[in-house]
């Protein structure tokens, strides 16, 4: 296939991109660079197959040629990312995926839509199914990912319904591991990164809230299981191994050898409580799930890490 990755330098594009060349597609990876990285991409540039077009999605997709797929990861992700871009995130949200959904629909391509477990907000229900609708702040500081996210969903069924596209939504659960940015944020790049500097693990409240982190490697195998399949979703994609925040503070100590201590400091507005995907779509129509242990992927998070410290 010939395959438009938006979002394709991001710490998820770069991996997606790189298993799509693996298997045979051709890949236009896009991106602004506002948070991806070109070096996320530099081993594929040389790539057969690999191009790399540095746009705003939000002005249009100069891709001229036949295209097969386009799957749409772009928008900033990180809670760093939350406040200081508001307004690119909504952004992208909106004018991006209609961007992006008109470039399928005029190359008869088939869309993938990357939503998020935030459309879930603060969940009442646990574990969280793709039929719960969710419970989210619409004006809180979290609001402008939650509810770009929801709307690119809605965007997408509506293309989908009004045009006959053929889509695929994925709901995507707490991912990690190599080539995320050191300072996004999110909590396995903080713990990490403060535990190679020797410094002390900031823990959020009493560190009993809990996520299911699934590793990156795991995230888009499921991607590529739901573009390959006829399940429009959404599909919840993630690990259900969920774990405190305590509880993965102190693993990333022991993996690491750090001896930095952990911190409390109080949560943020709106941050989840639980958080924990309900799988049987994906495990019944997908034929996926995760399968990298907590523990191996987040020693394959310190040593690349590491070495980008050392380098």
């Amino acid at each position: 296939m010939r395959v438009v990755v938006a979002g394709g330098a991001g710490f998820i594009g770069a991996t997606l991109c790189a298993r799509l060349l693996d298997r045979g597609d051709e890949v236009v990876c896009v991106d602004n660079l506002i948070t991806g990285s070109a070096a996320n991409v530099k081993a594929l540039v040389d790539k057969e197959g690999f191009s790399f077009v540095e746009v705003d999605v939000c002005t249009g997709v100069p891709v001229d040629g036949p295209l097969d797929a386009v799957l749409n990861l772009a928008c900033p992700a990180s809670p760093a990312d939350f406040g200081p871009l508001a307004l690119e995130i909504l952004d992208v949200g909106s004018r991006g995926v209609a961007s992006l959904l008109d470039l399928a629909r005029s190359h008869g391509a088939r869309f993938l839509q990357a939503s998020t477990s935030e459309v879930y907000g603060e969940p009442l229900v646990h574990p969280q199914p793709e039929s719960y609708w969710g419970n989210v702040n619409p004006i809180g500081p979290r609001s402008v990912y939650d509810e770009a996210k929801r709307f690119g969903e809605a965007l997408t069924m509506a293309y989908h319904r009004e045009h006959g596209l053929e889509v695929r939504i994925a709901r995507i659960f707490n991912t990690y591991g190599p080539r995320m940015r050191a300072e996004d944020g999110r909590v396995v790049s903080n713990f990490v990164n403060q535990a190679i500097r020797g410094e002390p693990l900031t823990v959020y409240g009493h560190g009993d809230q809990t996520r299911s982190l699934c590793y990156v490697d795991d995230l888009v195998g499921g991607l590529l299981a739901l573009l390959d399949s006829t399940c429009t979703g959404p599909v919840n994609l993630g690990s259900d191994d969920e774990r405190t925040m305590l509880e993965v503070a102190q693993l990333v100590l022991e993996l690491s050898g750090s001896t930095s201590g952990i911190v409390f400091t109080p949560r943020p507005v709106d941050d989840p409580t639980v958080r924990r995907p309900e799988l049987t779509l994906a495990r019944e129509q997908l034929g996926w799930q995760a399968a990298t242990p907590l523990s191996d992927g987040l020693a394959r998070t310190i040593e690349w890490f590491t070495s980008q410290t050392r380098r």
